[in-house]
Order: structure tokens, then C-alpha cells, then sequence
């Protein structure tokens, strides 16, 4: 029998509210075998992080532990003192956080930071964080060790938060969404080191996240967390493909699949009300199964199969999942058709000065026509962001110009007209940064309208009431503040910030990166609405290519700031492809498919301006001619651009010999 190297049981979890407290987990059970990764899923608010902090013994004065125990290697973590958490912490169990800017200390370089941590657990520092930094596929030279967390990039900083979870050799690891804010590469990259480190080590771990088609890559099993309770656990390939909780069939039918076209993508009714939680099953208010007994009678874990378990008593009632409609869509605007609503030409954009200027975007051109979602992918640093931001009048370009209706735009947003201004709006990935914490949502808005509409004062609430419906919520929003909103709300309000200004453009950074898959679900729902009954254009900033895939009818693939491939939607996700194209795609999780490793790149210095910026990562890296020479455009006759040195024939003879990790020709 496998030994267990966790055993949760009947673990419930207090925060304080006001003079009380309320109760965010309730009688949460699972075990964890030697070896086995388990992951944690669950819309924001769930109570996964916090039961994941409690394997740690977090406690702190605004929380306790009502009931229930952490046995972890024959120890009840709950029963431990400060003193004893100080030696199980990164010696029995360890942690990676979600956001490591944050986890890593500014100050100290990182060699220093994984010393710390041997020092506190009386172990001789010598050569162990080289050792750790090659365990994790980062540089182990004495100057990599000097680097300050600021010098590294978003996936080096995350291999150091590992190495340190990993430098007392501990036999659980807690993993706290750890590649949310990643892109597909870079997550590609984390899972396949995980993947390694768990085989060659034989660690347990815990994966919290919202991502259900990265756990498909990873966990042996999947617990779905629910307003604080476990309503289904289960082996991960039974788990997709017989899902038997509602709620567990609700988040999978709110994935989006890059194996799939278009099709519906059918949200979660509602949302989570923790005040208004009926005494029965907690799902049942959103539930299309749910019968009076549901709300009154507190539902269990129940056998649901072999090793599967799913906490509803109508198991043997329900239906079979239905698979996802797919649906019928409208043809797609001829952008060539009709004059271009928007036209980049020849766009650079540089950083710093002298010997430290850094060209951010190196000659950009594309063009966005009248109601066309346009979609720009690529991994972080491609520079995405500040050709949305250069478009909106925050970057000065160096180069180049910017055309909105044919009238050329000043360089920043200060210059332009009213107009112009209005006609562009920008919908930030955050809102929780982007909304003002102290104006109430209508206030947010009637800014707006005092701003671009200062004549129509006298019927700003109606505007208000209308700009609220559009993006699904009621009147009585404009009274709250932003902190008594969800997530998906406030992001609800921002699309409608931008919307109240009757703008013909919308600018779309990353605006469903943060948010988990059923609220994602909803808001993709509604820029597909307002897509199809306003006819408002999109460049839609993106790494989730799923998502873009449902949503764009043109793509553009950018890397290190210059244009890779652009065409329609159709064009980008069939061969031929870029081979950076090729390496997205092949990085994107989807459910059930056989997970690859990624292809090993040797990465060589290219010189800027002379050969592909790609040079130095492709697999079909033709030496002696693609880091020397600019590539060469090839066309087709129905519009697909393809920035290579390889011509479209040899990479479609390419690209018939290599596994498409189950992609099929549209």
C-alpha cells in the first residue's frame, strides 16, 4: 500500500468579520500519497489558498482553525508552536507563491536569498544554491548568483522561488497558483520542470490554481473546491471526461479549447453570495439541477466511481455531460472592404538612451477595419502592451505613425482632440489598480461623461443605468465601491467605463488573465456580444491563445517586438506556421491530450537589426543564414503574412512530420 504523505480531515477554517467570524472552509477531507501531485481548483474566493496555507500553519490573528487536522509525515501541523513551524516550514513542506516580484526580497541578490534559508535550518550553505539553481535550469555561475530579482525575467524569478522551496529537501510542496501571471512558453517551461523535479525527487505537491487544462498536464488528481467545501474529487482523466458535480461540469464547459473552433461558451449561472448561502448544498441557488431538497439538506462526498467521489445526492439522477455547442457564426468582416479604422505604419518604439536604449517595438505596420476583434499574441517582453499603449497616446513612438479614420494622431494622448480620445478607450488587465478605490462605481463612470459629454449632464444616471446594463449589472452598482465587487464585476465596470464613452475602439490588455474560468467565461460572453450588437473594434492583447481562437478574426504574433506572422483567425491556427507560432500552440495545455516535454532551444545572441530575433530559439534555425540576414515576407494570396527564411512549402512539409499535440486541421 502507498504511504500517505498527507492526510487532511475535516479541516474547517474561520476569518473574522466585524465582532464575529465566518466560517470559509467546512469540513474540507483528501489525502495526498508519496509522489502524487493533487491539484486544487476552484473559482476565486473557494477557499483553496487557504486551505493551502494551512498545511503550512498559517495562521495569523483575523483567522482560526475551527475543527479538523494536517498530519503531514506523522506530525498534526496544527498542533505545532512557532517553534516547531520554523523547523517543518521548508524542511517537511514548502511553498511557491503565486506572484514571485513579491515572494523575492528586492534588496538581496538571489544566491544570498537561498543561503538565508539553509542558515535558518542549521545546513551548510557551501555550493547548495549552484546545485539548486542547476536542478531548476537556471545559470549556476557566480554572477547569475549576484543578480538582484529585479534582472531577471518573470520565469527566472519563479525557477528561484522553487530552488528555494527546494533547498532543505523537503517532502511536500505547496504550490500557490504559480504560473498564473506567465505566459504559455514560460508556464510551458515551469510545469515541465515540475513534471521533472517530481519524477527525479519523488515529491508530493499540492497545485492550487484556477487553470483546469494546466492541471490536465500535471496532477494525478483533481479536488474542486466550492464556497468552501470539496464537491468532487476524482483521477484527472476521469474528472474531464465524467465530470458529476454541476459545478465541476460548469467549469469545464466554461474552458476554452484550443482544439475546438468557435463554439458557445455557456458561463456559470450567478454568482458566489457568501451571505446568502443556503443551508443545504452551497452550489444549489446557481445549480440547473437543484430541487427544494438541494437547498435545505447539506450534501457529502459520495462514491461516484472507482477513486472518484462528488458530493451531490442526485449522482444517479443526472444526465450525461453534454458536450459544448458550437456555434453557428456570422461571416467575418472583410477588414479590406471598407477604409481601416485604425493603421500603425512602420512603428518603432524605443527605451533608454545611448548603449541602454532598448527597442521595444522595431517597425511595427497592421491595421484594425471597423468592427474587427484583432488579436496580438505573444509571450511577455513581445511588446504587445506598448503597441497598445503607444496607439492610446501613453508611449511616444520613435518612429512611424498612427492613423485613427484616416486622420493621422499625435504621439501622446495630451495632443489629441477630445475626439480622438473619446474614440479610443483602454480596458487595463487590473481593475482592482485601474478603478478608484474611493469613488463609487457611478462616480467612476459620470467621469466620464463630464469629460467627453459635458452637455448631457442632466441625464447622466440614465447613461450610467444603460452603460451598467450593457455589461450585465443592475442600477444599484453605481452606489457601491469597487472593494464590495467581485472580480469579474469590477472588470464588468471597467468594460462599461470604457463603454459609456461611445468609443469606435477598445483597447483590451490582457483583461481575462487574472480572472478564474468561470468568470472568464462570463466576460468573454459579453465581448462577444458587444462585438456582434455594437460592432465595436477590438485589439485584444492576449497570451491565452484559446481564448483568441474563440474570440479574433485576425491575429498578429509578435516576438521581441517585431511581427512573426499576421492573418485571419482561420490562416494562424493552421499550417503553415511561424515556427514561434508553432511553439505557442504546442504550449498550450488542452484536457486529456498527452503532454509533450518542450523541445530543448540552444539560445544564441543574435545581433538587433540584422538577422530574425528569433534566431536564437528556433528549432529550424538555419545556420549561417538566420542570424545574419533579415527574413524575408512570404505571402498567400488569401492574406497570410509569414516573416521567415523557410518558405511556406517547407514549413507546411515541416509541420506535416512533427505531432500537433492533437490539433486538427479546421
Amino acid at each position: 500500500m502507498t504511504m500517505l504523505a498527507l492526510e487532511v480531515s475535516g479541516l474547517s477554517v474561520s476569518y473574522r468579520q466585524g465582532l464575529g467570524w465566518r466560517q470559509v472552509v467546512e469540513d474540507v477531507s483528501f489525502s495526498v500519497r508519496r509522489g502524487e501531485v493533487l491539484g486544487l481548483v476552484g473559482e476565486s474566493g473557494c477557499g483553496k489558498s487557504t486551505v493551502a496555507l494551512q498545511l503550512l500553519g498559517f495562521r495569523h490573528g483575523g483567522l482560526r482553525t475551527d475543527t479538523g487536522k494536517i498530519v503531514l509525515d506523522g506530525i498534526d501541523v496544527l498542533t505545532l508552536d512557532r517553534v516547531g513551524l520554523d523547523r517543518v516550514r521548508g524542511a517537511k513542506v514548502s511553498f511557491v507563491p503565486q506572484n514571485p516580484t513579491t515572494a523575492l526580497s528586492p534588496g538581496m541578490r538571489i544566491g544570498e536569498q537561498i543561503d538565508e534559508i539553509l542558515v535558518a535550518h542549521d545546513l551548510p550553505t557551501g555550493d547548495r544554491a549552484r546545485e539548486l539553481f542547476g536542478l531548476v535550469g537556471l545559470p549556476d555561475d557566480a554572477a547569475f548568483l549576484r543578480r538582484y530579482p529585479h534582472q531577471l525575467s518573470g520565469g527566472q524569478q519563479q525557477r528561484v522561488c522553487i530552488a528555494m522551496a527546494l533547498a532543505c529537501e523537503p517532502s511536500f510542496v505547496v504550490l500557490d497558483e504559480p504560473t498564473t501571471g506567465l505566459d504559455v512558453t514560460t508556464q510551458e517551461q515551469i510545469v515541465d520542470l515540475l513534471v521533472g523535479l517530481r519524477a527525479r525527487l519523488d515529491m508530493s505537491m499540492l497545485y492550487v490554481t484556477h487553470d483546469l487544462g494546466l492541471l490536465s498536464q500535471i496532477a494525478d488528481r483533481i479536488g474542486v473546491m466550492y464556497a468552501g467545501h470539496m464537491v468532487e474529487l476524482a483521477p484527472t482523466a476521469q474528472l474531464f471526461s465524467e465530470p458529476r458535480h454541476p459545478y465541476t461540469r460548469g467549469l469545464i464547459a466554461a474552458l476554452p479549447r484550443l482544439d475546438e473552433d468557435r463554439r458557445t461558451i455557456k458561463p456559470l449561472r450567478g454568482l458566489l453570495q457568501r451571505d446568502a448561502l443556503p443551508k443545504g448544498c452551497p452550489f444549489a441557488p446557481r445549480c440547473d439541477f437543484a430541487l427544494t431538497r438541494c437547498f435545505d439538506e447539506a450534501q457529502v462526498l459520495r462514491h461516484a466511481g472507482h477513486g472518484h467521489e462528488a458530493a451531490c445526492w442526485r449522482l444517479a439522477e443526472m444526465p450525461p455531460a453534454a458536450a459544448p455547442a458550437v456555434e453557428e457564426l456570422p461571416a467575418e468582416p472583410d477588414h479590406c472592404a471598407t477604409p481601416p479604422l485604425l493603421t500603425v505604419a512602420s512603428l518603432i518604439v524605443r527605451y533608454g538612451h545611448g548603449v541602454r536604449a532598448f527597442t521595444a517595438l522595431g517597425s511595427v505596420s497592421l491595421t484594425i477595419g471597423k468592427g474587427e476583434t484583432f488579436a496580438l499574441v505573444g509571450e511577455s517582453g513581445s511588446g504587445k502592451s506598448t503597441l497598445a499603449r503607444a496607439i492610446a497616446g501613453m508611449v511616444a513612438p520613435t518612429a512611424g505613425h498612427i492613423h485613427l479614420n484616416e486622420a493621422e494622431l499625435s504621439p501622446l494622448v495630451k495632443a489629441r482632440s477630445p475626439s480622438q480620445r473619446r474614440l479610443i478607450q483602454y480596458i487595463f488587465q487590473n481593475p482592482d489598480a485601474s478603478l478608484n478605490p474611493r469613488a463609487t462605481i457611478g462616480r467612476s463612470l459620470s467621469r466620464q461623461l463630464d469629460f467627453f459629454f459635458p452637455d448631457r449632464s442632466a441625464s447622466a444616471m440614465e447613461q450610467i443605468t444603460a452603460a451598467l446594463a450593457e455589461v450585465r449589472l443592475d442600477a444599484a452598482y453605481a452606489s457601491r465601491y469597487p472593494d464590495q465587487l467581485s472580480g469579474g464585476e469590477r472588470q464588468r465596470v471597467a468594460i462599461a467605463r470604457a463603454l459609456i464613452a461611445q468609443p469606435e475602439l477598445l483597447l483590451c490588455d490582457e483583461v481575462l488573465s487574472a480572472l478564474d474560468v468561470s468568470v472568464q467565461a462570463s466576460i468573454l460572453e459579453l465581448l462577444q456580444r458587444l462585438k456582434s450588437e455594437l460592432g465595436i473594434a477590438m485589439l485584444f492583447i492576449s497570451h491565452d491563445l484559446a481564448v483568441v481562437r474563440m474570440l479574433a478574426d485576425r491575429v498578429c504574433v509578435l516576438f521581441r517586438g517585431e511581427v512573426m506572422e499576421i492573418g485571419s483567425r482561420e490562416q494562424v491556427f493552421s499550417p503553415p506556421y511561424h515556427p514561434y507560432t508553432h511553439s505557442l500552440l504546442e504550449a498550450v495545455p488542452v484536457p486529456l491530450k498527452k503532454r509533450k516535454p518542450a523541445r530543448q532551444r540552444t539560445v544564441t545572441s543574435v545581433d538587433v537589426g540584422t538577422g530574425c530575433v528569433y534566431a536564437g530559439r528556433c528549432v529550424a534555425e538555419i545556420p549561417g543564414i538566420c542570424g545574419t540576414m533579415p527574413p524575408p515576407w512570404r505571402e498567400t494570396q488569401d492574406g497570410l503574412a509569414i516573416r521567415c527564411h523557410h518558405t511556406l512549402e517547407d514549413l507546411l512539409e515541416r509541420e506535416s512530420g512533427l505531432s500537433r499535440r492533437g490539433l486538427e486541421k479546421p
